[in-house]
C-alpha cells in the first residue's frame, strides 16, 4: 500500500515532465499508476471478502506512539476500487479531452494525479492523524483543479469557496479526532470502533454514550457533511462545476464528495445509536436529497442538473449508511457502488457533449441522439441506473433501500421514496435535454445540432463505466459479497440478499410509484419549473456564504483600523506592557528565587557585558542611523564572545556570520533613509519610554535567572553526545542535532526561511520575481551605473588594475575602490571553499551548512560590495529562487530516503565503503540533509542582495 501511494506521488512529480515530452498524451501513461492499484486491490479482494483485512504500518514517532497505518478491509476496498479504477478511466478520458495544442496541463495532471493519490491514502488510512493529513491534501489539491482555468473569475471564486467550507469543516474533525483519540485511547480507527463497538464500552469509560465522545462525533460529522456537500455546506458543489469536465467527474461524483460518506459508513457500526448522530445523518441527508432533487428540475445547463443531482445523491448515501442496520448499510454500498458508476459515466458524457458542440445548454441542444449514438447509449444506460430502472445497478440499490425501511421509520421511507421520484424525472431531463429532438418556437422540429467528431478514447470511458452498472446488477455475485463482507459489521438480520427480482415485494410497489411519479414529474416539468420559479427563496446558502463573508472582510477592517495605528513604537510598547504586567505580576507574587547566586564564572563574562551594555546604551544616543546600527552589532559580537567564552564554538561561529550578514543588511537598508535620526519625542514621550523599558529589560533578566535556578531533571542534552556518534555517524554535537537527531526543527527553520525570502522580495520586486541577477551582456540601467566601455581593435589593451573584477568598469569612477576589488579578487575563492568546508566537515568538527550557506553568502556579499549588482550576477548567475527551493527539496527528500533504508524519517543512514585511493570512507545521509541547508542560505542571501541591493540600486538609477 506505501508503494501505492510512492507510486501515485512519483507520477505526480513527473507528469509535468512526461506532459512537455509527450503532449496530452502523457494522461495514457500516468493512467497506469491508478490502473495498477485498482489491479492490486483486487488480488486482495479474496482476503477483504472473508472479514479479514490486510495492514501496513511504518514507525513515525515512536516516543508519541505515532505510526503511518494503512489497512484495507471491505469498505476501503471499495472505496480504492472506485478511487483507483475510475481514476484511471478519467486519465485515459484526459488523453482526448484537452486539445492536442493546449499548453499549461501538465500542472493540471499532476495535480490529478496527486489528488488520486491522497483520495487513496485518505480510505486507506487506519491511524486518525494520518486520514487527517490525506484529507486535507484532497481538498488542497481539489482547490488546484477547481480553479485550473484561473483566469476566469468565476473559477477562482469556486475554488476558494470549495476549499473555505471543507477545510472549516477539517478542522472541525481534526478537533473530533483529538477528543475521539484521547478519549478511547487510540487513534486507530479499527481500535476505536471496536472498542465502541464492545460490550464494556461505558459511557464512565468514555463509551459511546459519554459527552465527550458525542461532541467528538458531532465534530467529525460536520467534518464529512461539509466534504459531502449536504446541507448547509451544499452549495459548494454546484459552484464547483467551472471545473474541467475530468475533474467533476472524478472529484465530484466518484471520489472526494465520496470521503465524507466513506467516514460516515466508517464510523457507523460504533456511533450509529447516539440520538445527534441519526439527526446529523438521516435528518440532514433526507433534506439534502429533497432539496439537491428538487433545484436539479429548474436547471438548463447539463453539468448543473447533475451536480444538484449528485447533492440529493449524497444525501440519499448518508441516509443509508448512517442508519445504523445491517440491510440499510448493504444499500448504502451497493448505493455508492452505482452512483460511482453512473454519475462519472454522465459527466463525461456531458464533457463529450460539450466537446462536439461547444454547449451545455440543453435549451440549445436538439437531436444528438442520432448524431452520436454511442455517447447516447452511454447516457441512457448511466441516467437509466441512476433513475433506479432494472436492470441496472441503481435499481437493486434502491429496492434494497426501501427494504431497509419498511420496518422502521415510514416517515424517512416517504422522504425517500419522494426523492427517488426527483431523481426519476431529473434524470429523463437530462436524457431529453441532452439528446433529445426539440421543438422550435414557431413549430416543427429544431434542426439538429451541428457535432464535431468524437474520439474513442472519451466516449469509451463512459460506455464502460455504464456497462459496468449493468453488469453488477445483472450478475449480482460480482460485487455482493464485498457489499456484505462491509454490511455484516452492523446489526441486523441476514436474510436480505442484493437481486434484481425478489417478488411481488412492497419494496417493488414503491419501486412502481417512484416510477409513476417521476413520469409525472417530467411530464409536467413546465409546470414544475414555473411553480419553482413561484416559489419565494427562504434561505440562499451561497448568498449567505456571500454576506459571510464579507461581514468576516469589514470585521477585519475594523479590528485592523482599531489596533494597527502604523506605529511601531505603539505596537512594541503594547507587547512590553502585557509581558511586564501579566508574566511580571506572577514573578512578584511566587517569587521563584534561587537559593544561591553566582554574579560569573570567568573575570571576562562581566568585561563582556559592560562592553555590551556601554554599546546598547551608546546606540540610544547616537543620531547616525549607521553608527547607531554598528554598535547595535557590538551587542551581537559580544554575545558571541559569551559563547567562546562557554566554550560552543558552534553557536560563536554562527552568532559571528548572522551578525556581519544582519549589519550589511542595515547598511544595504540605510541607504534610502535619512543619514541622521530625527527627535521628534518631548521630553514626557522619552521619560514614559523610560519607565517602560527598564522594568522590561530587568523582568527579561529576572525570567532568565529564574529559569536557570528552576532546573531539577536532568536535561536531555547530556544523553546526545554518546547519540551524536552511534546514531547520526558525528563527533560534532550540536550539527548532528540540528540535521538528525532535531531534523523537524530545522525543516521547519529552513521552511521559514524560504517563506521570509520569498516574503522580502515580493515585497521590494515592483515587476517579476524570479530570475537571476542582471549580467553584463544585459543593458546597464541608467544613472547608476556605466556601460563597460567599448573597445576597438586598434586601442590599447586596458590595463591590468581594470581585469581585477568582471564588473569593475561597469562602476562609476568615483565609486571605485581598486583596493577592494584587489581584496575581493583574492579572498573571494579562498572564503567559497572554507564555506564548502565549513560543510563537508561540520559533521565533525565546528561547522555545518548554515555556517557553510552564511560564509558562502558573505563571499557573495563582498562581491556585490565591491562592484555592485553586475558583479554579483557574474559571481552567482542564479535563479536564488531556484537554489532555495532546491535546497528545501533536497533537506526534505532526504526524509523519504531514510524511510526506503529501513530507517525512521530523517533518521541519519551511515553508508561505508573502500574505495582505491582514500581508504575506507563513510558517508552519511544527513550530509544530504545539510547540503540543502547550505543552498537554501546561500538562496536567501543572493535573493537579499537581489532585492534590497540590486533592485535598490536599480530604482535609484531610474530616480
Amino acid at each position: 500500500m506505501f508503494a501505492l501511494l510512492t507510486a501515485h506521488l512519483v507520477a505526480a512529480l513527473l507528469a509535468p515532465v512526461l506532459v512537455r515530452r509527450f503532449g496530452r498524451t502523457a494522461f495514457l501513461l500516468l493512467a497506469a499508476v491508478p490502473a495498477a492499484g485498482c489491479a492490486w486491490t483486487l488480488t486482495r479482494l479474496g482476503t477483504v471478502v472473508t472479514g479479514a483485512h490486510v495492514t501496513e504500518s511504518r514507525s513515525w514517532i515512536p516516543s508519541l506512539d505515532l505510526a503511518l497505518t494503512l489497512r484495507l478491509d471491505a469498505l476501503s476496498a471499495l472505496l480504492a476500487l472506485l478511487v483507483t479504477g475510475v481514476g484511471a478511466l478519467v486519465l485515459v478520458y484526459c488523453s482526448r479531452y484537452f486539445d492536442a495544442d493546449a499548453h499549461g496541463f501538465g500542472g493540471f495532471a499532476c495535480h490529478l494525479v496527486a489528488f488520486a493519490g491522497s483520495m487513496l491514502g485518505l480510505v486507506l488510512a487506519d491511524d486518525m492523524l494520518l486520514l487527517y493529513v490525506f484529507w486535507e491534501l484532497t481538498t488542497v489539491f481539489s482547490y488546484l483543479l477547481i480553479g485550473h482555468h484561473s483566469a476566469a473569475k468565476s473559477s477562482r471564486r469556486a475554488a476558494m469557496q470549495a476549499l473555505i467550507v471543507t477545510t472549516a469543516g477539517g478542522l472541525a474533525m481534526l478537533v473530533g479526532i483529538v477528543i475521539l483519540g484521547e478519549q478511547t485511547g487510540s487513534y486507530l480507527l479499527s481500535d476505536v470502533v471496536a472498542r465502541m463497538t464492545a460490550p464494556t464500552a461505558s459511557a464512565s469509560a468514555g463509551g459511546a454514550n459519554g459527552t465527550l465522545v458525542t461532541v467528538a462525533v458531532v465534530l467529525l460529522l460536520i467534518g464529512a457533511l461539509s466534504k459531502s456537500a449536504l446541507i448547509p455546506f451544499h452549495f459548494w458543489l454546484p459552484a464547483a462545476m467551472a471545473a474541467p469536465t475530468p475533474v467533476s467527474a472524478y472529484l465530484h461524483a466518484a471520489a472526494m464528495v465520496k470521503a465524507g460518506v466513506y467516514l460516515v459508513a466508517r464510523l457507523a457500526p460504533a456511533f450509529a445509536s447516539l440520538p445527534s448522530w441519526r439527526l446529523l445523518t438521516v435528518g440532514v441527508g433526507l433534506l439534502t436529497m429533497l432539496l439537491g432533487g428538487w433545484r436539479a428540475l429548474r436547471q438548463h445547463d447539463l453539468k448543473l442538473l447533475l451536480a444538484f443531482g449528485t447533492v440529493s445523491q449524497l444525501g440519499f448515501l448518508v441516509v443509508l449508511v448512517g442508519a445504523g442496520t445491517r440491510i440499510a448499510a448493504l444499500a448504502g454500498a451497493a448505493m455508492l457502488l452505482a452512483h460511482a458508476l453512473f454519475k462519472a459515466a454522465l459527466f463525461l458524457v456531458v464533457g463529450v457533449i460539450d466537446h462536439a458542440t461547444g454547449t451545455r445548454d440543453l435549451r440549445r441542444l436538439s437531436g444528438l441522439g442520432r448524431r452520436l449514438p454511442w455517447t447516447t447509449g452511454a447516457a441512457v444506460l448511466a441516467a437509466a441506473s441512476m433513475a433506479g430502472l432494472p436492470p441496472l445497478a441503481g435499481f437493486v440499490a434502491k429496492e434494497a433501500a426501501y427494504e431497509a425501511y419498511l420496518t422502521g421509520d415510514m416517515l424517512t421511507l416517504a422522504g425517500l421514496v419522494a426523492g427517488s421520484m426527483l431523481t426519476f424525472a431529473y434524470s429523463a431531463r437530462f436524457l431529453w435535454g441532452a439528446f433529445g429532438t426539440k421543438r422550435a418556437a414557431t413549430g416543427g422540429v429544431r434542426e439538429p445540432t451541428p457535432v464535431h467528431a468524437t474520439s474513442v478514447l472519451t466516449v469509451g470511458p463512459a460506455a464502460l463505466l455504464s456497462v459496468a452498472g449493468l453488469a453488477v446488477a445483472v450478475v449480482p455475485t460480482t460485487a455482493e459479497p464485498l457489499l456484505e463482507a462491509y454490511a455484516v459489521t452492523l446489526p441486523g438480520t441476514a436474510a436480505y440478499h442484493l437481486a434484481l427480482w425478489h417478488g411481488w415485494t412492497p419494496a417493488l410497489g414503491l419501486s412502481v410509484l417512484t416510477f409513476a411519479g417521476g413520469v409525472l414529474l417530467f411530464v409536467r416539468r413546465d409546470a414544475v419549473e414555473a411553480a419553482q420559479a413561484r416559489l419565494p427563496s427562504i434561505v440562499d446558502a451561497d448568498l449567505l456564504y456571500r454576506r459571510t463573508m464579507r461581514g468576516l472582510d469589514r470585521l477585519a477592517v475594523l479590528v485592523t483600523g482599531a489596533t494597527q495605528r502604523g506605529s511601531l513604537p505603539l505596537y512594541l510598547a503594547s507587547v512590553l506592557l502585557v509581558v511586564v504586567f501579566v508574566p511580571g505580576s506572577w514573578l512578584l507574587r511566587d517569587q521563584p528565587w534561587p537559593q544561591s547566586w553566582r554574579a560569573w564564572d570567568t573575570a571576562l563574562q562581566p568585561l563582556v557585558a559592560a562592553l555590551v551594555a556601554v554599546g546598547a546604551l551608546a546606540a540610544t544616543r547616537l543620531r547616525q542611523r549607521v553608527s547607531a546600527v554598528l554598535l547595535v552589532g557590538v551587542t551581537g559580537y559580544g554575545t558571541g564572545v559569551l559563547f567562546v567564552i562557554h566554550g560552543a564554538p558552534d553557536l560563536a561561529l554562527t552568532q559571528f556570520l548572522v551578525e556581519t550578514l544582519t549589519l550589511v543588511i542595515f547598511v544595504l537598508v540605510l541607504r534610502k533613509l535619512p543619514k541622521r535620526i530625527v527627535e521628534r519625542h518631548t521630553p514626557r514621550e522619552r521619560v514614559l519610554r523610560l519607565l517602560l523599558a527598564v522594568p522590561a529589560g530587568v523582568l527579561v533578566a529576572a525570567f532568565g535567572v529564574v529559569a536557570l535556578a528552576a532546573r531539577t531533571a536532568e536535561p536531555i542534552s547530556t544523553a546526545f553526545p554518546p547519540l551524536a556518534y552511534s546514531f547520526g555517524g558525528g563527533k560534532n554535537v550540536v550539527n548532528v542535532t540540528l540535521v538528525d537527531i532535531r531534523a523537524w526543527d530545522t525543516i521547519g527553520e529552513i521552511s521559514v526561511l524560504v517563506v521570509a525570502a520569498t516574503g522580502v522580495a515580493s515585497l521590494v520586486f515592483l515587476r517579476r520575481r524570479t530570475g537571476a541577477p542582471p549580467r553584463l551582456a544585459e543593458p546597464v540601467a541608467a544613472g547608476g551605473l556605466d556601460p563597460p566601455p567599448a573597445v576597438s581593435a586598434s586601442a590599447a589593451p586596458a590595463p591590468v588594475p581594470e581585469r581585477w573584477l568582471c564588473a569593475g568598469r561597469a562602476v562609476r569612477p568615483r565609486h571605485r575602490s581598486l583596493l577592494l576589488e584587489v581584496i575581493t579578487r583574492v579572498i573571494f575563492h579562498t572564503i567559497v571553499v572554507l564555506s564548502l568546508y565549513l560543510l563537508f566537515a561540520g559533521h565533525n568538527v565546528p561547522g555545518g551548512g548554515f555556517a557553510g550557506g552564511l560564509v558562502a553568502g558573505l563571499a557573495f556579499v563582498v562581491r556585490y560590495l565591491a562592484a555592485g549588482p553586475y558583479e554579483l550576477g557574474e559571481a552567482a548567475p542564479v535563479d536564488p529562487g531556484l537554489l532555495l527551493g532546491l535546497g528545501l527539496l533536497l533537506s526534505g527528500t532526504t526524509g523519504v530516503v531514510g524511510l526506503l533504508l529501513g530507517a525512521h524519517v530523517l533518521q541519519t543512514a551511515i553508508l561505508t565503503a573502500t574505495l582505491p585511493v582514500f581508504g575506507e570512507v563513510k558517508v552519511v545521509t544527513s550530509l544530504f540533509f545539510d547540503t540543502g541547508v547550505y543552498l537554501v542560505v546561500v538562496g536567501l542571501v543572493l535573493d537579499v542582495l537581489r532585492s534590497l541591493g540590486a533592485e535598490l540600486d536599480r530604482r535609484g538609477g531610474e530616480a
